[in-house]
């Protein structure tokens, strides 16, 4: 079942992924997406099918009593739907056929690599604080991937209003700037939060506290957000560097699961940790 599913899922997303943009005249910009309704419900036909995908390979069913089952793979895929849900909504306001491809296509490659390696289940779940630290680390995961998803929004609106301008056209910008950074920061702020919590859950539970390389990652990109958000406040950061210190702060958290989790599981071929 979760095979079929994930196959259903990758389809779908390919099929959105190659499907063409439809210009309305000869002058609209190459960046606006009047993609017609196929395209769309076939983005929400893999989305369906990837949270059913995720629900049937987060517990291993074959086991005695039933055992979650995690990895770095299903934690890129629970991302990126996450990510998904939020274009879901913004594409109305701020539409771009080559966002719609490249998440789609991430999607569809996530899928893959979950299918590929469903990642490795855990025994010792004994702890009740285990769940939860799971779940806030990945509700952290998607939603400093709505705010990666915003900045591109951000970044891809400056460059249309800046092309406008040199053309001497009135530029289309959608969503306003302003709102496209306070949404990305707010993203950024609930991230945060997230990751706050699921680091001292993990503290809570973790026994003993190990400083290996994903909790210190883990903690690295916090003060990363940490001083992103402290910027941001007593500085005014905005634009460039703003963005500049998201990135260095979401590559260290991907770094940080992702990253160990790979290397665990796939170049070691070693089963990580039950309580991380």
């Amino acid at each position: 079942m979760s095979s079929v599913a994930a196959l259903v899922a990758t389809a779908a997303y390919v099929a959105a992924a190659a499907w063409p943009a439809r210009r309305h005249g000869d002058d609209a910009p190459a960046s606006d997406d009047h993609a017609p309704d196929t395209a769309w419900w076939c983005m929400a036909a893999g989305w369906v099918a990837q949270a059913v995908v995720l629900l049937l390979d987060a517990i291993d069913w074959s086991a005695v009593p039933m055992q979650a089952r995690f990895g770095f793979a299903p934690a890129l895929s629970v991302a990126l739907w996450f990510v998904l849900a939020v274009y879901a909504i913004e594409r109305l306001q701020l539409q771009s056929h080559v966002v719609r491809r490249s998440l789609a296509a991430l999607a569809a490659g996530s899928v893959m690599l979950a299918w590929a390696f469903p990642g490795q289940s855990h025994p010792s779940l004994a702890h009740g604080l285990a769940p939860l630290h799971w779940l806030l680390g990945l509700a952290s995961y998607g939603l400093f991937g709505a705010a990666l998803l915003h900045a591109v929004f951000l970044r891809l609106a400056e460059r249309r209003m800046r092309h406008a301008r040199l053309a001497g056209q009135m530029p289309r910008t959608g969503i306003p700037l302003l709102r496209l950074e306070s949404l990305t920061l707010r993203f950024v702020t609930a991230g945060f939060v997230m990751l706050t919590l699921t680091l001292v859950l993990g503290a809570l539970f973790a026994q003993p506290w190990r400083w290996d390389h994903k909790t210190l990652l883990s903690v690295l990109a916090w003060g990363v957000f940490a001083i992103l958000l402290a910027g941001r406040h007593w500085l005014g950061w905005r634009g460039r560097t703003a963005i500049g210190w998201l990135y260095a702060g979401s590559a260290l958290l991907l770094l940080a699961y992702v990253g160990s989790r790979f290397v665990l599981e796939v170049l070691l071929h070693r089963a990580p940790h039950a309580a991380t």
